[in-house]
């Protein structure tokens, strides 16, 4: 029988709970100068429950890849905690001791963890096959659309927050459906390329070594860039209108390899962007906010800016340059001076306690998360799985992109989040269950092919191939 490597998972899974309850015990020894001895009950629930998913990945994907899971269990435990830390510094010194493990937003976190991974072992439960989720492409594809432009269209008192419309809100819930939206759009776009790759494919003419597509297949790439720059008008938000923009053109890239689609679609958005800067100068309306934030980012520390307007820009980087190198230490920060902390600037609160080499470790964790991702899009057997695999991949990778790139003033901020590391249930929820769509499409790649033909393994529940005819080179094909 071939390795499956899920007990390897396993111990890697205990490994990183193991770094979580050190940082969490580390934590608490410097900001109460004592180690409750209730300090690991948080740690012990997460690692219950990692554990439990893992039990269903070891019976519903039991080919899946084994590095996936702890290493996204790792970054969802250091969230976790973190959020923990960010509720002692907001209590009061004397009542500090005595907060609740469940209280504020740490304990929130770990509520929403509970059922993200509840809805990750349900997607892994359905979904025996990924290839099933191509039938509703284009439901899927309405969703999203639908999903994304909900909050462009919604009253600005229930639907913006720091100036983008990425949210909706009633009474005590908020919820953020742009995040639910990516996967919907990552099928769609796969499903529609798989279809149109061959017509996508074709090239006009050869500029400085590169093919060029012919001009009348511009038509979905145009589109969807008019998509993008509605997304940056109405929602006031370039983040989310260059993770959809690149999201498609990327998948665009995966499906035809030609290099040129990348290079129309940077064009494409970089003009998009100016010309929206510049309409944002010249008339103001709906582009003034993007002009604005263009503003802050190119002059954080000007006049009066540092105090009103880039307020959160310059706390963020102020965090970063105290942590230096090494941090200040769990615990020992300052994260009360950082707006936003639990959530937009999750980053900029952990560089100041951990530094430069603590958070390029988080850095290199996603990557690895991301190249697991794009590992299995290349070993996946069918075109609809590859693109899938690879869109999801990426979006993961550019997203980490714009919120550390804002939080540290390499672009302007965004109102995205940090995934699996900042507070908020609707993207902790959407990113495990990205993460649960690759586990299955790396359980169908990694499976080992059987039948006489050689082929591809069927999933859990599919039907299996016929068997070849008395030995002969032929099957019966249905």
């Amino acid at each position: 029988m071939p390795r499956t490597h899920r007990n390897a998972e396993l111990a890697m899974l205990l490994f990183a709970m193991a770094l979580v309850a050190v940082y969490a015990a580390t934590v608490e020894a410097t900001v109460l100068e004592t180690l409750t001895p209730r300090f690991w009950v948080p740690t012990a629930l997460l690692t219950a429950l990692f554990v439990a998913l893992h039990m269903v990945v070891r019976f519903l994907a039991p080919y899946a890849d084994p590095v996936l899971l702890p290493a996204v269990a790792l970054l969802n435990g250091i969230g976790v905690a973190y959020l923990r830390r960010v509720d002692l510094a907001r209590a009061e010194p004397d009542e500090r001791i005595d907060l609740g493990l469940f209280s504020g937003v740490g304990g929130r976190q770990l509520a929403w963890t509970l059922l993200s991974l509840i809805l990750a072992g349900v997607l892994l439960a359905v979904i025996r096959d990924h290839r099933i989720v191509s039938r509703y492409a284009y439901t899927l594809g309405l969703i999203g659309i639908v999903l994304v432009m909900l909050p462009a269209v919604l009253p600005a008192s229930i639907s913006e927050v720091n100036g983008a419309k990425l949210w909706i809100r009633f009474g005590g819930f908020s919820i953020q459906p742009g995040e639910f939206a990516k996967l919907a759009l990552v099928s769609f776009f796969a499903y529609y390329l798989v279809r149109k790759r061959e017509v996508l494919s074709l090239a006009s003419k050869r500029f400085l070594g590169i093919d060029f597509p012919r001009g009348r297949d511009l038509g979905p790439i145009v589109a969807v860039w008019l998509f993008s720059l509605l997304v940056l008008v109405f929602e006031k938000d370039l983040g989310t209108a260059l993770l959809y923009f690149g999201l498609f053109i990327v998948t665009l890239y995966i499906a035809t390899e030609r290099s040129s689609w990348l290079i129309i679609g940077l064009l494409l958005f970089f003009g998009g962007v100016y010309l929206a800067y510049v309409l944002g100068a010249s008339v103001g309306g709906p582009f003034r906010n993007f002009y604005d934030r263009a503003q802050i980012w190119l002059n954080p520390f000007e006049g009066e800016r540092p105090f009103n307007e880039s307020y959160q820009l310059v706390q963020s980087l102020l965090g970063l340059g105290t942590g230096g190198l090494f941090g200040t230490g769990p615990g020992g920060g300052q994260p009360r001076f950082i707006p936003e902390v639990e959530d937009d600037f999750i980053f900029a609160g952990l560089g100041e306690e951990i530094g430069l080499f603590g958070l390029s470790a988080l850095l290199v964790i996603y990557f690895l998360v991301v190249s697991r991702g794009l590992r299995a899009a290349l070993a996946v057997r069918d075109s609809f799985g590859k693109l899938v695999a690879g869109g999801l991949a990426f979006t993961m990778g550019l997203q980490v992109f714009v919120i550390v790139g804002g939080v540290t003033g390499l672009i302007p901020l965004t109102g995205q989040t940090t995934p699996f590391l900042s507070a908020g249930g609707s993207s902790l929820m959407a990113n495990w269950l990205l993460i649960a769509m690759l586990l299955r499409i790396s359980d169908a790649a990694r499976r080992p092919a059987t039948g006489a033909a050689g082929g591809p393994a069927a999933a859990p529940g599919a039907k299996q191939p016929p068997a070849q005819l008395h030995g002969a080179a032929t099957e019966v094909i249905r």
